[in-house]
């Protein structure tokens, strides 16, 4: 798969129309992935997709797939993602009993490896295994739900990361999710994210692939004047 350029833009299909899903995705076409949210109802208090629904998204999709679990035992349940031809799996460090070997593994199938964490998880718990993940996903709301406002308080964090990674000469992902629209966006790129998952900035405008050109645009001015 060739990968997409940095900025990239990740429609999440959590604020899509389940019922016309297929067209929905079709309307992203001109972003870089989509952004799969998994939920178990039990590592956060929402239940969303399972397997089968992500096996017809990645059938159905015209961009490659994005997929972040918010689940519980992802060593058991990741590797099966990736296996379904998602092109990023990414899994919460909370949640993984070991998460370099679970990398390995998801890595070894195809997928490129993802890890995230939550608000409160200090990014320095990742500091000495940055290179063993493709992507860090830096939530910026508390995983569970859409729709919730932007917590700018995590861009520290972003940024302290994003400088041990470059200090350690990795090429590491950086991505955002969470409250990221047309206000918040430049404040994630400034600080040093490459990778922008957008719900409702996306889904909630007039014309999708306007909002999505526009998304782009405004991280990466952002980024160069960083």
């Amino acid at each position: 798969m060739s990968l997409p350029s940095a900025p990239r833009i990740n429609p999440s299909i959590l604020s899509a129309d389940f019922v016309n899903m297929q067209r929905d995705l079709a309307r992203i076409a001109t972003a870089d992935f989509a952004h799969v949210d998994v939920m178990d109802n039990h590592f956060v208090p929402n239940l969303t997709f399972g397997p089968q629904m992500v096996e017809r998204i990645q059938a159905t999709s015209p961009i490659p797939l994005d997929v972040h679990l918010m689940i519980s035992d992802p060593d058991r349940w990741a590797p099966g993602y990736a296996e379904l031809g998602a092109a990023s799996v990414t899994f919460h460090l909370e949640a993984a009993a070991d998460p370099v070997a679970l990398a390995r593994r998801l890595r070894s199938i195809g997928a490129r490896a993802g890890v995230a964490i939550k608000p409160g998880t200090a990014g320095e718990s990742l500091y000495e295994i940055l290179d063993e993940f493709d992507q860090v996903l830096v939530m910026t709301v508390e995983p569970g739900f859409g729709g919730q406002s932007f917590m700018p308080e995590t861009m520290p964090k972003l940024r302290a990361l994003v400088d041990e990674a470059r200090r350690r000469g990795s090429s590491t992902w950086f991505q955002v999710d969470g409250g990221i629209s047309d206000a918040t966006i430049s404040q994630a790129a400034e600080a040093g994210a490459d990778t922008f998952v957008a719900g409702s900035a996306v889904y909630g405008a007039d014309d999708i692939e306007a909002a999505v050109t526009g998304l782009r645009e405004r991280a990466r001015a952002a980024s160069l004047e960083s």
